[in-house]
């Protein structure tokens, strides 16, 4: 345990210029104490660590010091080459630059483990898309993802329906989700072309700590712009978790209206599979205990009428609408239809 702490405390060291004994122990996991004596072991088997005191001190590597990745496990090689989407990779135009780093990993690694990238490759694939879409490679993602690891603004001219407005952002970050690339940026200013304000994913409010980032498909982007000029990052900035955070508030979003329903045991248990997670679980987090025939009955959140007419429809009798009788009324209009349909009086 303490020689993998070792090596990472060596390879952290390696990646920045110094660091302070309090950022070493939170990415260490340890304490202040501990990360002293680490330094006091390394130094003593040989690896030049060099502790400076005061305020803008701490620890760095002296000499140009370098580490081969000779510490690596074959579990450990083998999860460096998964880390990588390769279909990800081509599309913002860094393939060239991948294959390279593969090749420097693997000829750094002990002979024995030279193969971790051909074994990995054979037992997994990532394959991001949905089923039945074609994928489709938005042209302004390379300039994108460029502007994104050189933190350099962006102008560009954003597309919804009919509307077009002119943003500039602070490209933070690239997700690619079920096949469709977004981007998480900064908004410094907005000229409204045409049209109204925007909808959608990228208009959905955020809590404090991400006020002012929003979400934006490149595939809307009709053009992107990239300055010279670099903004300063927030450091506190943290893509995975404001994408969960935005993702899920997006989703809520939508679930404007309501509808009440009886389920039935096997209409209980599909229901996850026929709406959409959120409204699921809000219904599933309130139901009663079955009634004496054993169906249960839950007020359903919805985007609109329409989508949960096309949604139900999939449960087939496993499903009574109760509530608002508009929707009862198609329901018994299907019902009929399906009786003529097949002959049934």
């Amino acid at each position: 345990m303490r020689a993998a702490r070792l090596i990472k405390m060596v390879l952290l060291l390696q990646s920045r210029p110094t660091m302070t004994a309090a950022e070493l122990a939170r990415e260490l996991e340890v304490s202040e104490r501990t990360v002293t004596r680490d330094a006091q072991a390394l130094s003593e088997a040989g690896v030049p660590v060099y502790a400076e005191r005061g305020r803008a001190g701490g620890y760095r590597l002296i000499g140009g010091y370098r580490t081969r990745l000779t510490g690596l496990a074959r579990g450990e090689a083998e999860a460096l080459f998964l880390s990588g989407v390769p279909g990800a990779l081509r599309e913002m135009g860094l393939e060239d630059a991948a294959s390279a780093a593969r090749l420097k990993v693997s000829a750094a690694l002990l002979p024995s483990l030279r193969d971790a990238s051909r074994t990995a490759a054979q037992r997994f694939h990532l394959d991001a898309p949905n089923w039945f879409r074609e994928p489709r490679t938005p042209e302004s993602l390379p300039a994108v993802a460029d502007a994104v690891w050189d933190d350099r603004r962006i102008t560009a001219r954003y597309r919804r329906g009919r509307d077009e407005v002119t943003r500039e952002l602070e490209p933070y970050g690239l997700v690619l989700k079920a096949g469709v690339w977004y981007l998480c940026a900064r908004a410094t200013g907005t000229t409204r072309a045409t049209g109204n304000a925007d909808g959608g994913l990228e208009n959905s409010g955020s809590g404090a700590s991400y006020r002012g980032y929003r979400v934006y498909r490149i595939d809307r982007f009709a053009a992107v712009a990239a300055g010279e000029e670099r903004f300063a990052r927030d450091d506190g900035f943290d893509l995975p978790a404001f994408w969960a955070d935005r993702a899920e508030e997006f989703a809520r979003s939508l679930l404007r209206s309501e509808v009440v329903v009886r389920l039935s045991a096997r209409g209980l248990r599909a229901l996850p599979h026929a709406v959409d997670a959120p409204a699921a679980r809000a219904a599933l987090e309130h139901a009663p205990a079955p009634d004496p025939d054993g169906w249960v009955t839950v007020t359903l959140p919805v985007e609109s009428e329409e989508v949960a007419h096309g949604q139900l429809r999939g449960l087939g009798p496993e499903v009574e609408v109760l509530a608002p009788g508009t929707l009862r009324e198609r329901f018994a209009r299907d019902a009929q239809r399906l009786a003529e349909l097949y002959g049934t009086p």
